[in-house]
């Protein structure tokens, strides 16, 4: 049994460490190529920060595990809001002020809705999964309008004879740290995380399984509460550091961009490769949890909410009950 252990635990480590290198190479790569910030932001960065959570259910949905496939992504979209936005506040208020946010917060709970409304006709098709990328084209286009519409207005961008705007003044990409200087550096660390992610993915999955056979529960189970709670460590790591250096406006953001491209991208493309069989257990309770979750986001978006320590508290809290819920439902036989 403790070999379990070290592998879920070492496999999730591995994974959290490959997707950092492979970032911080592409970034390399694609500042050297000259490619927008935004640009890089919205596709390198967002692509390798959830690269962990690809891999595992890419992975455990080709080796027959669609509870730890799914489980992983909405177990992940639940984590995100209630811990994620939660813990933070118990350190510094957290503002829900940032441009964008209610029309972003309302694009999160149709894709929401979209993705609940496929999961009732199981299993995930490939055409669902197409459909899944095809939103998330247009996520990316909505974010590149909206930010250059922003940028003009406060004249922080010249629009070219293409119609194209300057989008990084030249400025490097500054939301990476360790960002190589040295192109054989940079691809050294893609290589690395190229490798790390698919070896710690094997490691993660393998260990999950045994543990849900051991503890006696579904591997949804384990996917929606341990897996998933380890492939967002570095954003809620990420969200408490900012909270600790008082810099929480964007955390809002960042959790909305999280959980969209948790079910375009990372449902989209294992669909896509494999359909996804959804457990019976995920359509009686977790669906509506992540659902519960992305209206509470529209609400604090829309209300312009300030979250404080007592509003933190309860959020965390309710993380803490929706796992004992999780596990007791979750026992088999």
């Amino acid at each position: 049994m403790l070999i379990d252990y070290v592998s879920l635990i070492g496999g999730l480590v591995v994974l959290i460490v490959a997707g950092d290198v492979l970032v911080r190479g592409a970034v390399s790569i694609a500042e050297k190529l000259g490619i927008p910030t935004l640009v890089i932001g919205l596709t390198i960065v967002a692509f390798g920060t959830s690269a962990p959570e690809l891999v595992i259910s890419l992975g455990a949905a080709l080796d027959g595990l669609p509870g730890i496939a799914i489980g992983n992504v909405v177990g992940s979209n639940i984590a995100n809001v209630l811990l994620v936005l939660g813990m933070p506040a118990l350190i510094a208020a957290t503002s829900c002020k940032e441009k964008g946010a209610t029309r972003n917060s309302i694009f999160m709970v149709v894709i929401t809705l979209v993705f609940i409304g496929m999961c009732f006709h199981s299993p995930i098709s490939r055409l669902d999964g197409a459909v899944l990328l095809l939103l998330l084209m247009v996520f990316f286009w909505e974010s590149v309008r909206a930010t250059r519409t922003h940028r003009a207005e406060n004249g922080k961008g010249t629009a070219t004879a293409a119609g194209d705007a300057d989008d990084d003044d030249g400025a490097p990409f500054e939301e990476v740290d360790g960002v190589p200087e040295s192109p054989a550096l940079a691809i050294l660390f893609i290589l690395l995380g190229l490798i790390g992610l698919p070896l710690g993915a094997h490691f993660t999955i393998e260990g999950a399984s045994a543990l849900a056979r051991t503890w006696g529960v579904s591997d949804a189970v384990i996917g929606l509460t341990v897996v998933a709670l380890g492939t967002s460590l570095p954003e809620l790591v990420t969200s408490l550091m900012a909270a600790i250096r008082g810099h929480t406006a964007v955390a809002l953001g960042n959790v909305i961009g999280s959980n969209v491209f948790n079910l375009l991208a990372i449902i989209g493309i294992t669909a896509v490769v494999v359909p996804i069989a959804i457990p019976a257990e995920v359509l009686k309770i977790d669906l509506w949890v992540m659902l519960a979750s992305a209206l509470l986001v529209l609400a604090f978006a829309a209300l312009h909410v300030t979250i404080r320590r007592p509003s933190g508290f309860v959020m965390t809290a309710l993380y803490g009950l929706y796992i004992f819920v999780v596990f007791q439902v979750g026992q088999v036989g």
